[in-house]
C-alpha cells in the first residue's frame, strides 16, 4: 500500500483550507460529529475485516466456551481446591 494518494489529499484539503481562510469563507465540510461518525464507521469496518481473517481462532473460543461440560468429578475438584 502506498501513502502517496493520502498525502497529497491532505496537502490538498489543508492548501484549499488555507484558502477558505484567506478569504475568509465557511468550508462545506460536515460538522465535527458527522466526522467523528465517519471514523466510527471505518474504525469498524476495518475491524470485521480483522475479524473474518481471524475467525477460525475466535470460532474455536466461543465454541469451546458455549459447549464446555463439566463432569461431576471436575466440578467436585474445582471446589476443593
Amino acid at each position: 500500500m502506498t501513502w502517496q494518494p493520502y498525502l497529497i489529499s491532505l496537502a490538498a484539503g489543508l492548501g484549499i483550507g488555507v484558502i477558505y481562510g484567506l478569504i475568509a469563507v465557511r468550508s462545506p465540510a460536515p460538522p465535527i460529529i458527522a466526522l467523528l461518525g465517519l471514523l466510527g464507521m471505518l474504525a469498524s469496518e476495518a475491524a470485521v475485516q480483522w475479524l473474518r481473517g481471524h475467525s477460525q481462532p475466535i470460532a474455536q473460543a466461543l465454541h469451546l466456551k458455549s459447549f464446555a461440560i463439566s463432569t461431576d468429578s471436575e466440578v467436585n475438584h474445582d471446589n476443593k481446591t
